[in-house]
């Protein structure tokens, strides 16, 4: 990021192409997004106690990039992510200020945007701009980690059991409501209500899935143009283009500030509605939410957190409501559409075969180099309705921790 803002940043690819910053200026603004509060930096202590991620992501990006950031016109800006509470927010914003002082960078200066990825952020919208009042750009719809938070709150109550990922949608009416009145919210303090991310990535070799998967994109950019959104997500740079037509035909001004959605009302009881009319829990969706978990979990044991699976960009929120959703259907023995009961062995049996897959596919060789096996280690307790840990990143993050010859002391 270093080299990127000081524009110098280089990339020779296998091939011998080689990828250099545009000389005329016209650059992608950098969103730096620090990591969630949740998340520990082993490899530094300070007096001696493991250091927040959070804030050694932000202090190293914001002490060495801040002032050239200003000064080439693109930041600093952040990327709020994980909260549930004002409070955080509040702290991002002591953060903001300190760090500001700390510089001598005017107040004000840093942008930050957050996510409103969890169930309890959604009840504190309005809250969450007024703590960031002096920093805030806004409210973005973090719409894949907002179904896990969604699963992971409720997860006991077997009212709110889902079905099948697929077949929860940004119209499903708890996912619906959620953003109208981000909108809603964002317009009437003045600020951006950013969309959230299309799945979908481009299928090489397969013409008719590939205008399948542009067509769910450019219907979901085409209902958050017209519901209000001012700007959007897509999971790779191919689908920018896309995203932009649907955006600039519908939405020529730089925003849309001005559509205030007074129509708008929601409640605590729409929020909670997750009701998906047609859903089902199949045997098809719960193979797709095995292996996605095994493969993403390996993955990111190899240092990868953002991976194509099955034709969809695949990241650890969706990760993480793929293996809460097993762990809810064996919690609460959920029934498949053919009658089936899914209970632990089951789905424990669906991890031996999806893992067995795997090796027929990849080969002797490329499977004993992988990391599947410590995958379905770690992914099996988490499917049986019993053990739960919080974040899949934590459970993982001390399989990647290297110790003694890195640590850093402060």
């Amino acid at each position: 990021m270093k080299d990127a803002i000081h524009q110098r940043i280089s990339y020779t690819a296998p091939n011998g192409k080689q990828y250099n910053i545009r000389k005329d200026g016209k650059i992608a603004t950098l969103i730096v997004r620090p990591r969630g509060w949740h998340l520990d930096e082993k490899h530094v202590l300070i007096d001696g106690e493991v250091t927040s991620g959070s804030l050694f992501d932000f202090a190293l990006y914001f002490f060495h990039n801040a002032k050239k950031s200003v000064e080439i016109g693109i930041g600093p800006y952040f990327y709020l992510p994980k909260m549930e509470s004002h409070l955080e927010a509040r702290l991002w914003n002591d953060v903001f200020n300190l760090a500001q002082d700390y510089i001598g960078m005017p107040r004000g200066t840093i942008r930050g945007t957050c996510l409103i990825e969890t169930i309890m952020a959604a009840f504190e919208m309005e809250e969450f701009i007024y703590e960031l009042r002096e920093h805030s750009a806004g409210l973005n719809c973090g719409r894949w980690d907002y179904i896990f938070s969604v699963i992971k709150k409720l997860r006991q109550n077997p009212k709110y059991l889902l079905p099948d990922r697929s077949d929860v949608s940004m119209t499903t009416p708890f996912m619906d409501a959620y953003v109208r009145l981000l909108i809603k919210t964002c317009h009437k303090r003045g600020v951006h209500a950013m969309g959230g991310m299309a799945a979908q990535i481009p299928i090489k070799n397969n013409e008719a899935a590939n205008k399948a998967a542009m067509d769910k994109v450019r219907n979901d950019k085409l209902r958050e143009v017209k519901a209000g959104h001012d700007g959007t997500w897509v999971a790779h740079p191919d689908l920018v283009k896309l995203a932009l037509v649907v955006f600039n035909e519908h939405m020529p001004q730089p925003n849309q500030l001005h559509v205030r959605r007074e129509d708008v009302q929601v409640t605590a009881a729409d929020l909670l509605n997750t009701t998906v009319k047609g859903g089902k829990i199949t045997e098809s969706g719960i193979r797709a939410n095995v292996s996605v978990s095994l493969m993403y979990m390996e993955a990111w044991l190899r240092g990868a957190g953002c991976v194509p699976i099955h034709n969809l960009m695949e990241d650890a929120a969706t990760a993480e409501i793929s293996r809460s959703q097993l762990w809810q259907w064996a919690k609460h023995q959920a029934k498949t559409d053919k009658g089936v009961t899914v209970t632990p062995e089951y789905l424990l049996k669906v991890l031996d075969e999806e893992t067995d897959k795997l090796a027929k596919e990849m080969g002797e060789q490329r499977f004993k180099a992988s990391k599947i096996l410590l995958a379905k280690e770690r992914l099996a307790p988490q499917i049986t309705g019993k053990d739960y840990a919080d974040f899949l990143t934590s459970l993982l993050y001390e399989d990647i921790v290297v110790y003694d010859d890195v640590k850093s002391k402060i």
